[in-house]
């Protein structure tokens, strides 16, 4: 009997019909193997995963396979989205017994959870063969088995444990940092390593503010040439914004579809502080359109932002997006259909599969004339107006907490630069005003399901779907993301019960997550015991659950006052410092905190009647260190501790600038400001 008609994860739901008799994670299902004295199989995935979608096909919609995984096994289905902490303790091990990872993960373990054999993708013929191996060996040679089991829980707990060397983030290792990054650069296609490249959004951040803190002009290029390339390249859409997960090749052209929220999350930060650093107009459009994207897209009114966008469409990667010159030649007619060929690399080859060709920017047309603008805009809509018309790819619509703190907080960002630049001369200055209304409320409507359906009795859950919050507890990540985009909302509104908010998770995330050394582990103390309780200090895809509360940290301790956070940042980043100068593409987070620490961060409290738009507030976020934290409203205004005290000189708007809470003279005027912020 399938089980998974009832889940509230799309992923598990497209399992529903398999005749598989998957069982959800539950205890239940251990229970099961226990008293039916077999191994389980433990199957992790998510919704908008390509290869998940080829293996379940080609096995478990098998009747064949799905009676020897039933005969043999209790089959557990896993959404690793909705469940990162079931799905790290196995990628350690599928990593520890391979070299490598991925997803589907296939995991072979005992009634009691321990590992014995680890895979990811099988095809149809090795997973059979893989089956009877398995089942044999667990009845013939159990023994051996259990002793292989035994040894991958203790290299996994030796790879995630607590408790080694620590060492201050100093400016010494962050310059490390950022040379290892310099001489790892792809200098002729920009990013880091070869096939498939993933953007380097985090180690992009990080060298935005080390640009900040140095001057270094090879930190600020790496930036905008790999900024320039993933935007010119089929990575990113062409027509409608939004980066894919990843590029299958070296160069950006082929992209595995998929479109994940946490990616155009931490890309729009990059893009909009490019753009607030250097007034890059191709920055300047990728930020705009990667928030129109989150907006249109991801964005379900009410709900908060949805997870991904499928690489798959009714089975076909790709199937929405890719082009052949006649069709641009049908949609556009043949003048303009050959010049947006010319304009986007559509060959009569074709990049991708079948003579079609993934949309690319082969022409540098931000700073190109006016009529040729127009004319790119004009093809651009037409030609997504008749994609539009294709069959679309699924959209996993479940709400992660963490994801939507990144998404919050990157929005935040971009409005403080949209209305750095706004200008009503410029020519997309109303499409400008259109996108930062629609983010702006989407943002907002973001920050309240999360305080109102996420937390729950004092503490986070991390999804929900449809309005409703589901059973996983929050994990590390969940805490330091909202908690870190609940300080962007209290810098934002001016209201104190954003901040308040951020205050009761980092004290939750103190009280349930931290370890011995000054680290902390990524599951609370009282939640579900795993093999291993994982603690990894290494950013991926997304912040790690240590550098995301650092981060949180650092803002809430520079707007509250209260140096304990602070201190607690600050040992937390001490147990990553000696990764940071070794590994620095697997710390891009941690590094980009440590450039927080090592500014200040500066406290700026701006004492104003007209928080938006006073030149002292924009003069504040246009010259802001890395790291920074801005207030502005009127003084003593209730819950914001940085106005508290402060009043206006003269009665004029008063900038009050502090770091690491010593706090200079107040002054009233732009060119003061930019002054003490080495504007």
């Amino acid at each position: 009997m399938n089980r998974l008609a009832n889940a509230t994860s799309p992923y598990l739901l497209q399992h529903a019909d398999n005749p598989v008799d998957w069982w959800p994670w539950c205890e239940e299902a251990f229970a099961e193997a226990k008293r039916r004295d077999v191994p389980v199989i433990i199957s992790v995935g998510y919704a908008a995963c390509h290869w998940c979608h080829v293996m379940a096909h080609e096995s478990f919609e098998n009747e064949a396979v799905a009676r020897m995984m039933n005969e043999d096994f209790v089959p557990i289905k896993v959404d690793r989205e909705e469940r990162p902490d079931v799905d790290a303790v196995y990628m350690t091990a599928t990593q520890a017994m391979t070299g490598q990872g991925g997803w589907p993960m296939t995991v072979f373990a005992a009634p009691d959870g321990t590992p014995f054999f680890c895979g990811t993708y099988f095809p149809r013929p090795n997973f059979i063969r893989l089956l009877g191996s398995v089942a044999t060996a667990w009845r013939d040679q159990r023994e051996a088995v259990l002793r292989q089991g035994a040894a991958v829980v203790e290299a996994i707990g030796g790879a995630q444990a607590v408790g080694g060397r620590s060492t201050p983030l100093t400016a010494e290792l962050l310059d490390a940092a950022a040379d290892q990054l310099s001489g790892e650069y792809d200098e002729a296609n920009g990013g880091f390593g070869g096939a498939p490249k993933f953007p380097p959004h985090m180690n992009l951040l990080f060298l935005l503010r080390h640009h900040q803190r140095t001057g270094s002009t090879r930190s600020l290029e790496i930036v905008r040439h790999t900024g320039e390339a993933m935007a010119r390249g089929g990575i990113y859409d062409q027509l409608a914004g939004g980066f894919a997960r990843y590029s299958v090749d070296g160069h950006w052209t082929v992209p595995h579809f998929e479109k994940m929220l946490y990616d155009n999350a931490l890309l729009l930060r990059v893009y909009a502080q490019l753009w607030r650093l250097t007034g890059d107009p191709l920055a300047r459009r990728v930020a705009r359109d990667v928030a129109r994207f989150l907006a249109d897209e991801l964005h379900r009114s009410g709900e908060g932002f949805a997870s991904a966008l499928d690489a798959d469409t009714q089975g076909v990667e790709g199937l929405t997006y890719v082009w052949t010159p006649a069709q641009l030649v049908e949609v556009l007619g043949e003048e303009d259909g050959r010049w947006a060929a010319d304009l986007f690399a559509v060959t009569e080859q074709g990049t991708f599969e079948h003579g079609t060709s993934v949309l690319k920017l082969a022409r540098d047309v931000d700073d190109a004339d006016p009529e040729i603008r127009a004319r790119w805009q004009d093809v651009v809509a037409r030609l997504l107006a008749a994609r539009d018309a294709r069959p679309q790819p699924p959209r996993d619509d479940k709400v992660v907490a963490a994801w939507n703190g990144l998404a919050i907080t990157a929005i935040a960002e971009f409005q403080q630069v949209a209305a750095l630049y706004a200008n009503p001369d410029d020519e997309d200055a109303n499409l400008m005003e259109g996108v930062s209304i629609v983010s702006d409320g989407a943002m907002r409507d973001a920050a309240e399901h999360l305080a109102t359906v996420h937390v729950v009795d004092g503490r986070l859950r991390r999804v929900s779907r449809d309005g409703v919050v589901g059973e996983p507890a929050g994990v590390l990540e969940d805490y330091g993301c909202v908690a870190e985009a609940f300080c962007a909302m209290h810098q934002v509104t001016g209201e104190g019960r954003w901040l308040a908010l951020a205050g009761q998770l980092l004290d939750v995330a103190l009280a349930r997550f931290a370890a011995p050394d000054g680290g902390f582990y990524d599951t609370a103390d009282d939640a579900e015991r795993l093999v291993t309780r994982p603690a990894d200090p290494t950013d991926n895809a997304t912040p790690s659950g240590r550098s995301a509360i650092v981060a949180a940290l650092v803002a809430y301790a520079a707007l509250s006052g209260e140096t304990r956070y602070r201190e607690a940042a600050e040992a937390a980043l001490s147990t990553v410092a000696p990764i940071v100068g070794r590994h620095a593409r697997f710390t891009g987070y941690a590094a980009t905190v440590g450039e927080a620490l090592l500014s200040g961060p500066y406290e700026i409290a701006v004492v104003t009647d007209d928080p938006t738009g006073d030149p002292l507030v924009a003069a504040a976020h246009r010259h802001a260190p890395p790291g920074a934290v801005v207030v502005a409203g009127r003084a003593d205004q209730p819950g914001v501790p940085l106005l508290a005290g402060r009043p206006a000189l003269d009665g004029r708007s008063t900038a009050y600038v502090c770091r690491g809470f010593v706090c200079d003279r107040p002054v009233t005027s732009v060119d003061d400001l930019a002054a003490r912020l080495g504007g």
